[in-house]
């Protein structure tokens, strides 16, 4: 955790010595790198964690793939190039499985998917063109269209295109029949009616979704990021926080933080903070800090969760002990009663 700590002070330079100790480490310090790397989360070492994914070991392969998961939302284009021509010469098997997991959790691996389908080879063509036929994102939309041309891809990318304008279809039918609906609780049911019904198209809808996360009616925005937390995909934190810290409907807001919490990425926690003095989203915000998956990030604010753990609102107090809990367990410290002490004090 030190070492971590001054990694981050180092800024750039640490990620480039990390960085070179995935390719020249032992597997010991690879792994260790690779876990430093997604605390970091400079998109700077992302080629350099798609390298460790041909490593001879296991253990840092495991290690390479689990940083970039973790690092997914932040990742840049050139990670995503070197991820998906990586996937193009691995032969069938547990490893591309991995690679095929990880192209569809990185959001950026749209576009060279799509750049993709311009290859001269055929070959290549097919296989970006069925990946994105999987991902079926918005984005492959010009892309799919322009390949038309393609006798490879013709049949899949008309197959695609059906799809994608199936979903936009239904979201937008869906959307527009919740503005039309009257009177408070007939809107709530309707809004929690809209987020089951359009559940079950989950990743696929998320540019859509971000998209209504705008929209003029606030009933629309919550349920947009309603199902926004429940698909839970990395790209909607920047566009959730923004509702978060600007919307003026409280409701939109208490909808963004639990979406946040669902996902638990860290980019939020400043967020969190700034809640918790806030009434309406204090309990929100207090499990949403529970929630964030790099418990390490949470350190620096240990002081506050421990005078929260005595807070008069039980909900409260048991998130902040929770995390309290996780920050010493993660310390190798022994948790002894409320004050959690190290025996050598």
């Amino acid at each position: 955790m030190r070492a971590t700590a001054a990694c981050v002070a180092g800024g750039p330079r640490a990620v480039q010595a990390l960085s070179e100790v995935l390719r020249s480490g032992t597997t010991e310090l690879k792994k260790e790198a690779a876990a430093m790397l997604a605390r970091i989360k400079d998109p700077q070492a992302g080629v350099a964690l798609v390298g460790l994914l041909e490593d001879n070991d296991e253990v840092a392969r495991k290690a390479g793939a689990t940083a970039l998961e973790q690092m997914a939302g932040v990742l840049d284009t050139d990670t995503a190039a070197a991820l998906v021509a990586l996937l193009l010469k691995t032969p069938e098997g547990e490893a591309r499985h991995v690679m095929s997991h990880l192209v569809g959790a990185i959001p950026t691996a749209v576009i060279p998917l799509c750049e993709m389908l311009k290859h001269a080879d055929p070959e290549v063509q097919v296989t970006a063109a069925l990946m994105l036929d999987q991902l079926l994102d918005p984005r492959s939309i010009d892309a799919f269209i322009d390949a038309m041309g393609q006798p490879a891809v013709r049949d899949i990318a008309v197959g695609t295109l059906k799809k994608l304008s199936a979903i936009r279809e239904r979201i937008d039918d869906m959307f527009n029949a919740l503005r039309d609906v009257e009177g408070a609780s007939e809107r709530e049911e309707a809004r929690m009616s809209t987020v089951i019904n359009l559940l079950g198209i989950g990743r696929p809808s998320v540019e859509i979704l971000i998209e209504y996360l705008e929209d003029e009616d606030w009933l629309v925005r919550e349920a947009a990021a309603d199902l926004l937390g429940k698909i839970a995909d990395v790209r909607a934190v920047e566009p959730l926080m923004k509702r978060l810290a600007h919307d003026k409907d409280t409701g939109v807001k208490e909808l963004a933080i639990k979406a946040l919490g669902l996902i638990g990425d860290a980019r939020p926690m400043q967020l969190y903070l700034e809640a918790i003095p806030i009434r309406p989203l204090r309990v929100y915000a207090m499990e949403a800090l529970a929630k964030i998956k790099d418990v390490e990030a949470l350190r620096p604010h240990k002081e506050l969760f421990d005078r929260l753990r005595t807070d008069r609102d039980g909900l409260v107090a048991y998130n902040a002990g929770l995390i309290a809990d996780k920050l010493e367990a993660l310390a190798g410290t022994p948790v002894t009663g409320e004050e959690g002490q190290d025996e050598d004090e």
